[in-house]
């Protein structure tokens, strides 16, 4: 094989990195040579220098869940004093506190619910859709899953529906790591990864874009975060829907999975060989919301081209005892200390505001 010098030279020059070499450099690259390549690619796709993020509020329905996932602590079980499930009312106050404050999308996501049918999410989204100019970026691959088994549908009738409803795009949430030994062992009732990619896949075929997202640092090795890349990769060849790639570490706060949160080093090292590799994928998301703000801030050197959103509410992350806020004017200002040009975009990266 080549060496870590020769394989990032001819990366930086538009050739594809293979899985093979996406491990070695993982194990073996400079952890700032990896970085100044990765930001090299990214400059390349964004030579103006604009680093953009969004106004949303994540508004988590249900907390009740059948799938039990190891590493959730968000979850409840049908009957637990704390399960809850918003009403069609308390939703709609919070859609319109979220438009009030600017955002430009909402995200609906919950538990499994296993008594919500299709009926009660297409009310919900053509009620939201009839009353307020958002978004809406909602219902991840397992939720899509669950509704279509609950329903007795198709995966595509379902979304076909939700999409006639007003549902405008999916986010890729319940990828975790897509290959099925490491799900087997945190997430043993959701959806295969196989599940998962067709969901995607049939968005994408219904016109709809899509996020894809990778949760690192539970019990995956690295050939696994790779394996996990280059599946993204392959689905991206043949739909090109995927608007951004999003990579998060796993919280361990109050689980059941436990363990330790993996290392800032380890998040930036994975966040620029997924810019590395990811050549067909025109956003790299960086997670202030898992990391913090300033490493949040240097994952603008890392590849990233985006922080995501200001967050206006958000619940499953907060569950785990970690509890990051962020304000527009705090985002503005860290975005210029990183030598980059702030900008709002909308969900399908269309610049709303620009912060010259």
């Amino acid at each position: 094989m080549k060496g870590v010098s020769e394989i990032l030279r001819e990366v930086q020059e538009g050739r594809r990195l293979s899985e093979e070499e996406a491990v070695f450099l993982m194990l073996e690259a400079d952890l700032l040579a990896l970085g100044s390549a990765a930001q090299t690619v990214a400059g390349a796709r964004h030579p103006e220098g604009i680093a953009t993020f969004l106004i949303d509020r994540n508004i988590n329905y249900t907390n009740i869940c059948v799938s039990r996932c190891r590493f959730c602590a968000f979850y409840r079980d049908k009957g637990n004093k704390d399960a809850y499930l918003l009403s069609k009312e308390e939703i709609l106050v919070r859609v319109q506190e979220a438009v009030s404050s600017g955002a430009t999308q909402v995200m609906l996501q919950g538990g499994l619910h296993p008594d919500l049918s299709i009926d009660y999410y297409t009310g919900l989204v053509r009620e939201i859709k009839k009353r307020f100019p958002v978004f809406i970026h909602s219902f991840s691959p397992p939720e899509i899953a669950h509704i279509a088994s609950v329903s007795g549908l198709s995966v595509g009738e379902t979304l076909k529906r939700l999409q006639d409803a007003g549902l405008d795009s999916l986010p890729g949430g319940g990828a975790e790591i897509l290959v099925d030994h490491v799900r087997d062992l945190i997430s043993p009732q959701k959806i295969s990864s196989q599940t998962w990619l067709e969901v995607m896949e049939t968005a994408h075929a219904l016109g709809m874009k899509t996020t894809a997202t990778m949760m690192m640092g539970t019990i995956e090795g690295l050939e696994d975060r790779v394996e996990h890349l280059s599946r993204i990769r392959r689905l991206q060849d043949k739909t090109q829907g995927f608007c951004a790639f999003i990579p998060w570490t796993y919280q361990p706060g109050n689980t059941a999975l436990k363990g330790r949160e993996t290392s800032p080093l380890d998040y930036l090292r994975t966040l620029a060989i997924a810019r590395l590799f990811l050549d067909n994928i025109e956003n790299i998301q960086g997670s202030w919301l898992t990391q913090g703000k300033d490493i949040g801030q240097i994952t603008l050197l890392f590849g990233a081209n985006d922080l995501g959103s200001i967050m206006l509410e958000e619940n499953v992350v907060k569950a785990t005892g970690l509890s990051h806020r962020i304000t527009e004017a705090e985002m503005v200002d860290l975005i210029r200390r990183a030598k980059r040009i702030p900008a709002q975009r909308d969900t399908e990266y269309r610049i709303v505001k620009r912060y010259d």
